[in-house]
C-alpha cells in the first residue's frame, strides 16, 4: 500500500475512531459516573459497544470490505479490539494513580483517570489501525 493511501486510509480510521471515543467516553462516564460501577468495569462496556460501532463503519467505509465472511471478519475485528481493551485497561490502570494532573483547583472530577484513558486511547488507536488492516481487512480494497 502506497504511502497516501495508508494515510488517507488512517484519516478514516480516525474519524470513525473518533465517533468511538465519543460512544465510549460517554458510556465510561454514565457507567462510572451515573450507575457507579468499577472503573474498569465501566472502561470496559464504552470500549466494546464502540467497537462494535468501528466495526461496522470501518467495513463499509475505511476498508470497503465486501467479504462475506462478516462473521470471521468480525471475530478477526473484536480480537484485535480485546488486545484493545487488554492495553488500553492495563495503561489505564498503570496510569491512573501516578498524578498526571497538577491540582490548581479542587474538583470532584477523577481527572488522572481521564488523562490515562486520553493517552491509553492514543496508544490504542495505533495499535487497532495496524491491526486490523494486517489481520482483519489484509484482503479488503487496498
Amino acid at each position: 500500500m502506497e504511502l497516501k493511501s495508508l494515510i488517507f486510509k488512517f484519516v478514516k480510521f480516525g474519524f470513525v475512531g473518533a465517533l468511538g471515543a465519543v460512544i465510549d467516553f460517554g458510556l465510561t462516564a454514565l457507567c462510572k459516573g451515573i450507575f457507579g460501577m468499577p472503573e474498569l468495569l465501566a472502561n470496559a462496556i464504552g470500549f466494546t459497544v464502540a467497537a462494535t460501532n468501528n466495526y461496522i463503519l470501518n467495513r463499509t467505509w475505511t476498508w470497503r470490505s465486501t467479504s462475506k465472511n462478516v462473521g470471521v471478519e468480525y471475530s478477526k475485528f473484536f480480537i484485535i479490539s480485546l488486545i484493545g481493551l487488554g492495553l488500553n485497561s492495563l495503561i489505564v490502570f498503570l496510569l491512573k494513580d501516578i498524578s498526571l494532573v497538577p491540582r490548581f483547583v479542587e474538583t470532584t472530577l477523577d481527572w488522572d483517570f481521564w488523562v490515562a484513558k486520553i493517552i491509553a486511547t492514543a496508544v490504542v488507536t495505533l495499535w487497532n489501525f495496524f491491526g486490523n488492516m494486517l489481520f482483519t481487512f489484509k484482503n479488503s480494497k487496498q
